[in-house]
């Protein structure tokens, strides 16, 4: 059984790909079809780790998937592609400061960046036709071209979401395997939501989704 924990119900749709029985799993409504149990958590990690941290404790899974449309990163990826994430990184958790953002890690309070099973990684790469590199989780999405350019020189990643990190605490303190699939809508950088593709990538979402059946 696979738990795919979504933002909102537009990814929760694409995932599905159609009629699934809708269930009740405690206050959260899940979609059901075949292996995979689906759900909408909200935007952002805090939401989705008691989401998926509520869902885990609920019922026994054998693998939690954080999915959804995200941004991808100038020469990374593009929209349209799939990627999936051998590394999360929660990017903006830290502390500003006169010098500028300082990261946790870099605070000694814990890490930021968790790698994830290569074997797991290259398998679902593999059947999804993904690509593959490190994947940001932020709380405010990327929307100037210095900022992007700050991230990809801190961490090299290949795309931005807003949930993958929180999902990964709630699959690691349940020790179950986790993995992040996006679908890319837009480019990291430059806010400019009239170039976004939200229908492109949701059906990306949703053969992806299919493939890891």
């Amino acid at each position: 059984m696979i738990l795919v924990v979504v933002a909102v119900r537009a990814e929760a749709g694409a995932v599905l790909g159609g009629a699934a029985a809708s269930q009740a799993r405690g206050p959260y409504e899940v979609g059901v079809a075949g292996p995979l149990t689906v759900v909408a958590s909200g935007v952002g990690p805090a939401r989705a780790a008691a989401c998926a941290g509520t869902l885990l404790a609920l019922d026994r899974y054998d693998l939690v998937v954080s999915a959804g449309v995200g941004g991808g990163f100038p020469d990374r990826a593009t929209v349209g592609d799939v990627v999936v994430a051998d590394r999360v990184v929660h990017a903006d958790l830290g502390a500003d400061s006169p010098a500028g953002f300082v990261p946790l890690d870099r605070l000694g309070f814990g890490e930021v960046s968790t790698a994830l099973d290569p074997a797991l990684v290259a398998d679902a790469a593999r059947r999804t036709g993904a690509r593959v590199g490190p994947v940001v989780t932020v709380s405010t999405a990327t929307g100037t071209a210095e900022r992007a350019k700050a991230l990809a020189a801190a961490y090299d990643p290949v795309a931005e979401g807003m949930e993958g990190a929180g999902v990964l605490a709630a699959a690691a303190a349940h020790g179950v395997p986790f993995l992040e699939l996006r679908a890319i809508s837009n480019a990291v950088g430059q806010r400019d939501r009239d170039a976004w593709d939200l229908p492109r990538a949701l059906v990306a979402l949703g053969r992806a989704a299919k493939a890891l059946r």
